[in-house]
């Protein structure tokens, strides 16, 4: 056990930071060592390439991923403490949680790139959408699957960006249209004529924004459905790769193992001939005899 740590988890763990071509094959090796534990390490998915490159994140920027589910949980607390009608600060938390999501992003696509993987727009939608779902329930750095985000994390996408420009952008009213007058003095007719235009002209601003926000959403979660439904293609691609790798090795396994007996079989083929060989020179040899004495 090392610090705490059964040997065996410290080997998965360096398992799912190895380059993603080499998982499969030494999944497989690591199964055949593990004696009991054969089933359950042959069980250990070969994860997506997204997946992947969110593990490479934990396991070489720890603290690129810790900044993450910080931010994560500073988000989820503000956004609690709001609903149960105390002080919290959603804004400045969802500040902090968008950078340090573009920061996760950045450093998976770097790692994506570094390792000869193509950088597709499919594989950055997935992989920033999987990092808006974080913290996931398998461990740290063993990611095996695609995420969607949902509840706390959504609050803290675009959309709700937007709205809060929106609203500023339409209360926004511009200054020549501000009058100002003594309190006990009524609004002459112009005053609100003026007023009047500014509320239209402020709802009109409104209804735009309203619209753009919410075909922005729309957008949103189109792409998020498009990235959700590449991901899930590429994860059956890779089981299908796994799949015929594993009958691969399977294949060649039984062929060592005939050629194998196929060599056992000539070798006693051949010390048959032999024996029989040396048989025959003794028959013959007491065949002379016989002869010699009748």
């Amino acid at each position: 056990m090392m610090n705490g740590v059964p040997p065996l988890d410290v080997e998965i763990d360096r398992l799912y930071q190895l380059p993603l071509d080499e998982f499969t094959d030494a999944r497989n090796a690591l199964a055949k060592a593990a004696g009991k534990n054969g089933a359950k390490v042959r069980g250990l998915r070969k994860p997506p390439v997204a997946a992947w490159a969110i593990n490479q994140v934990y396991w070489r920027e720890r603290d690129v991923y810790a900044s993450l589910i910080d931010a994560v949980q500073a988000m989820r607390a503000a956004h609690t403490a709001v609903l149960s009608g105390k002080q919290g600060d959603i804004r400045g938390a969802g500040r902090t949680h968008e950078a340090a999501h573009e920061a996760a992003l950045e450093a998976a696509l770097r790692v994506l790139a570094e390792a000869g993987h193509a950088v597709t727009d499919a594989a950055k939608q997935a992989i920033a959408t999987t990092l808006r779902a974080l913290p996931a329930d398998e461990p740290p750095g063993r990611l095996t699957r695609t995420l969607q985000p949902g509840g706390f994390e959504m609050l803290a996408g675009i959309p709700v960006r937007a709205t809060s420009a929106a609203k500023k952008a339409a209360l926004r009213v511009p200054a020549r249209e501000t009058i100002t007058r003594p309190t006990e003095q009524r609004p002459t007719p112009a005053e609100t004529a003026a007023r009047a235009r500014a509320v239209a002209r402020a709802k009109e601003t409104l209804a735009a924004a309203t619209r753009a926000v919410r075909a922005a959403e729309q957008t949103a979660r189109r792409e998020q459905l498009e990235a959700a439904h590449a991901a899930r293609e590429a994860e059956r691609a890779t089981r299908a790769v796994d799949a015929a790798r594993e009958a691969l090795e399977s294949a060649r396994q039984a062929l060592t193992e005939a050629e194998r007996e196929r060599e056992t079989a000539a070798r006693r083929a051949r010390q048959a001939v032999e024996l029989l060989a040396v048989a025959r020179q003794k028959a013959e040899a007491a065949q002379e005899v016989l002869d010699a004495l009748t």
